[in-house]
């Protein structure tokens, strides 16, 4: 019986509609990076934060990468703890495909499933309309991303 991996990469985004689809860009890359870790999974979660709570269930730790509106510079990535984020963002409640990223993990901890770490990188999209190209902001600074998330990864 194959163990899971105690920690998750988990990329969340629309791959179509530009700069939302970073996670899911990243998460790739950090598959392909990662493929000799036998105790890192790298997933693209896509839209569904639902899924992600699943994918954490039962982990040491979890990183999640998204797009995050943060009022700063296009392409700026940060690290947060869920501690020390708040969302902004009104869903409208009509889809299953919308979530609020703090709402997932506060649900995953009602449930007793959440990881003890969980880390959390935005990125400053410079552009959020329909293509599948991530803007020159995004991709130019996909080798600093990934380098932050592996050492975040240790």
């Amino acid at each position: 019986m194959e163990q899971t991996p105690d920690t998750i990469v988990i990329g969340l985004g629309n791959p179509l509609m530009s700069d939302d689809g970073i996670g899911i860009c990243l998460a790739r890359a950090l598959a392909a990076e990662l493929v000799d870790r036998p105790g890192v999974e790298c997933v693209d979660a896509g839209t569904s934060g639902m899924r992600a709570l699943h994918l954490m269930a039962g982990r040491a730790r979890a990183i999640l990468i998204d797009c995050a509106l943060m009022d700063e510079t296009p392409g700026v990535i940060r690290r947060f703890t869920p501690e020390g984020a708040e969302s902004r963002r009104v869903l409208s409640r009509l889809s299953l495909h919308e979530g609020n990223l703090l709402e997932i993990l506060e649900l995953s901890r009602a449930l007793g499933e959440c990881p003890a770490e969980v880390v959390i990188f935005g990125i400053e999209p410079a552009r959020l309309t329909p293509g599948a190209e991530l803007s020159r902001a995004l991709a130019s600074r996909l080798p600093t991303y990934l380098r932050a998330i592996l050492d975040e990864i240790g």
